[in-house]
């Protein structure tokens, strides 16, 4: 009998390329970046809404 190993590994480096890049970004300080760590979509949408007319 095989064993199978799953790992979830891209899920997570996509999910910190999101916040470095929002941190990036965005320019933020230390306390809001660290705050993005939880809310960078939000974080991304504030910045963009302002490009929307």
């Amino acid at each position: 009998m095989e064993r199978v190993r799953i790992s979830s590994g891209f899920g997570f480096a996509l999910w910190c390329i999101g916040w470095l890049f929002t941190i990036g970004y965005l320019k933020l300080a230390f306390w809001p970046g660290a705050l993005a760590l939880l809310l960078w979509p939000y974080e991304i949408g504030v910045a963009l809404q302002s490009l929307h007319p």
